[in-house]
């Protein structure tokens, strides 16, 4: 008889199912089958179950793609991992072989596939991935730090990008999980006068735990006054921007030659850009997808104890309670979301 797991299955437009579904089997003699320790809710899964979803996703699978694992076995020709050993992964599964593989560019893959959106992933007791998208941690590290492994080295790709020399001002747009992580990034590589835009009052707060040294509401006040204020009227030497419609915002803030990194993204939006102001002052913009080739470091990162992560988690709740978290992620109460398969045992 086939053996069954619990999992939350995206089941429909803005639905999803917690159900049984058959545990899954290790297909290929490279892959790795994992027991989830944790998993979490992130901000691409919202716009997957929004109506209509401003995320593409495919219905009926497992969905999760930020998880922790611990290798219960291992395919016939995995040899850098076994079990026992804890793992984070890349939900982004390259193929190798395309042209963008082939020139190094694994995250514009033609023929990638993601677990949790594309294909089955971690919201469930077990999941299985290729062995080549595994990094191993610690088994001390704690899975409340691990668990931010594929949000962070997202954005450690990202400020690889810019290439922030000490003392430089940053400001951030969106003090969501990923402008604060961009906020504790950019404070840890030697930032100077960090400014973060929010307007959620409860974000603001946690921008200035997270190292922000002033936080600017753009519903109370005008933001890019403030910039020029706070910058002798020359504008902010980098701006990172995490919530996909502010390009604009952006151009106007940032300094003659100034740099901006493109995080954020909405599908939904079309927002419009100032060229002129891009081509006259010389302002480099960087688009970020993903991360690349990050993952190691940032578990190294989350390793070293630079960065305090778990002090964005707002939720931890049973697996089965999914639809609360999701609810809390909608409403902007919830940060971090931290789903355990196992909650009746961790209490």
């Amino acid at each position: 008889m086939e053996e069954m797991m619990n999992a939350i299955v995206f089941s429909g437009v803005g639905e999803t199912t917690y159900t049984k579904v058959p545990k899954p089997k290790i297909q290929g003699p490279n892959d790795v089958l994992m027991k989830i320790e944790a998993a979490s809710i992130c901000g691409t899964d919202v716009h997957i179950l929004s109506t209509p979803p401003s995320y593409p996703a495919n219905q009926g699978i497992v969905q999760g793609h930020e998880f922790v694992g611990r290798v219960e076995e291992v395919g016939s020709a995995v040899t850098t991992i076994k079990p026992g050993d804890r793992v984070v992964l890349d939900p982004n599964v390259f193929c190798g072989e395309c042209y963008q593989c082939k020139k190094g560019n694994f995250n514009m893959c033609e023929n990638v596939y993601v677990l949790g959106i594309t294909d089955n992933g971690g919201f469930g007791e077990y999941a299985v991935a290729p062995c080549k998208m595994c990094v191993k941690i610690s088994q001390e590290l704690p899975a409340e730090t691990a668990i931010f492994a594929e949000p962070l080295t997202c954005v450690v790709s990202a400020v690889n990008k810019i290439r922030l020399l000490p003392g430089e001002s940053v400001l951030v747009l969106g003090a969501g999980p990923i402008g604060l992580y961009f906020t504790m990034l950019l404070k840890a590589n030697g930032a100077g006068k960090i400014i973060v835009s929010e307007p959620n009052p409860k974000r603001g707060e946690y921008a200035l735990k997270a190292g922000a040294d002033r936080v600017i509401n753009p519903q109370e006040v005008n933001l890019v006054e403030e910039i020029l204020k706070e910058t002798d009227g020359h504008g902010i030497d980098v701006v990172a921007e995490a919530v996909g419609t502010l390009i604009q915002e952006a151009v106007d803030c940032v300094r003659p030659k100034g740099r901006i990194v493109l995080f954020g993204m909405d599908s939904s939006k079309k927002p419009e850009v100032d060229q002129f102001k891009i081509v006259r002052n010389e302002i480099e913009i960087y688009g970020s997808f993903i991360g690349l080739n990050t993952l190691p470091a940032t578990v190294e990162l989350m390793e070293s104890g630079l960065i305090d992560l778990q002090q964005l988690i707002t939720h931890r709740l049973a697996l089965k309670d999914f639809d609360i978290g999701l609810k809390a992620m909608r409403d902007g109460s919830a940060l971090e979301v931290i789903l355990y398969p196992d909650w009746d045992e961790k209490k």
